[in-house]
C-alpha cells in the first residue's frame, strides 16, 4: 500500500506554495467535500483555481487530482465498519442475558429520525419534491438492503401517478432504459455501503444525459453522489449488525407524503379507483363481494 495522503502532505508541505499551501488545507479540513464534489465545485467553494488544485496533486506525486480524489475516498471507506465487525461487537455487547438489544436498538433509531428531522435541508427537500413531481418519468433503483426500499417507494407512488417505475426490473436492460431518459426525467438511487457498482455506473450515465438524480445514502464516501442533483445523507447508526432503514423509510415516506400533498385532486380519485380494482381482484378484502 503506498503513502497516505496525511503522509504525502506532511512531508511536502514545507515545500508548497502558499497558492498550494491553501489549496491542501481545504483538502485537510473537507475531506467529503473534496471526494464528492467536481473540482469545479471544489474550487468554488474553496475560493482556489482548479489549476491549483491539479499542481498540488502533482507536488504530492499523484497523477492527477483524480487520483488523490481516490485516495481520499478510500480513507473514508476505511472508516465504515465491515459486517463481521459489526457482528462480533453485537455479541460481545449485547451477547449475554443482560444486555437489552431491543432498548438500544429502538433508542438508535428514534435518535437517527430526531438527527434526520434537524438537519435536513428543507428547502432541498421542497425542492425535490417539486421536480420529482414535474418529471416525465421516475425510476427507482436500489441494490443489496436497498431494492426493498426503492420497491416500497414505488408502490406508494403508483397511488398517485403511473410514471413512477422500478428500473432493471424482470429482465429489463438498465442501459436501455436509462438510454431514453432525458433532463425532462428522473433517477432516485438509494444505496449504502457496500456500494453496488452497477448502481453507482447508472447515476453517472443518467446524470450525463441530463436526468435529474437523487442520490439517497448513508455515507459521504458514496461516489454516487459526485452524480447526483440532489442528495440526502441519512443517519443509520444502531447496535445492530446491518444499518438501520429506518430513517430511510422515514425520508422516503415523507417525500410521497409531500408528493401527495400538492398532487392534483384528481389524485384523491386515483386513488379510490386503484382501492376499488385491488378489491375486486382481491388483492384485498373489504369484507364484501365486488361483482
Amino acid at each position: 500500500m503506498g503513502e497516505s495522503f496525511d503522509v504525502r502532505l506532511a512531508s511536502a508541505y514545507s515545500t508548497l506554495s502558499a497558492k498550494l499551501r491553501q489549496a491542501a488545507d481545504f483538502v485537510v479540513e473537507n475531506p467529503v467535500d473534496t471526494a464528492t464534489r467536481s473540482l469545479r465545485s471544489v474550487a468554488r467553494e474553496s475560493g482556489v483555481a482548479p489549476a491549483t488544485f491539479t499542481r498540488l496533486a502533482q507536488a504530492l506525486k499523484y497523477d492527477s487530482f483524480e487520483a488523490l480524489r481516490d485516495v481520499i475516498r478510500a480513507s473514508i471507506n476505511r472508516k465504515v465498519d465491515s459486517f463481521s465487525t459489526r457482528v462480533d461487537r453485537l455479541h460481545s455487547q449485547h451477547g449475554s442475558a443482560g444486555s437489552d438489544f431491543t432498548t438500544a436498538h429502538m433508542e438508535a433509531c428514534l435518535e437517527n429520525i430526531r438527527k434526520l428531522g434537524s438537519e435536513i435541508d428543507r428547502a432541498q427537500l421542497d425542492q425535490t419534491v417539486d421536480r420529482l413531481s414535474k418529471a416525465r418519468k421516475v425510476m427507482l433503483l436500489g441494490s443489496l438492503g436497498s431494492s426493498g426500499i426503492a420497491e416500497y417507494m414505488t408502490y406508494m407512488a403508483s397511488f398517485l401517478t403511473d410514471n413512477w417505475a422500478l428500473a432493471g426490473r424482470g429482465g429489463a436492460s438498465l442501459g436501455s432504459i436509462i438510454g431514453a431518459m432525458d433532463e425532462r426525467d428522473a433517477l432516485i438511487v438509494i444505496t449504502k455501503p457496500p456500494f453496488a457498482q452497477r448502481v453507482l455506473n447508472a447515476a453517472k450515465l443518467a446524470s450525463e444525459r441530463g436526468v435529474y438524480v437523487v442520490v439517497i445514502s448513508d455515507s459521504y464516501a458514496c461516489d454516487a453522489l459526485r452524480y447526483a442533483a440532489s442528495s440526502f445523507i441519512i443517519p443509520t447508526n444502531t447496535p445492530h449488525f446491518y444499518s438501520s432503514y429506518t430513517s430511510t423509510v422515514f425520508l422516503v415516506e415523507t417525500i410521497i407524503g409531500k408528493l401527495a400533498a400538492c398532487a392534483e385532486e384528481s389524485a384523491g380519485e386515483r386513488i379510490a379507483m386503484i382501492e376499488h380494482h385491488n378489491r375486486r381482484l382481491q388483492e384485498t378484502s373489504s369484507g364484501t363481494n365486488l361483482n
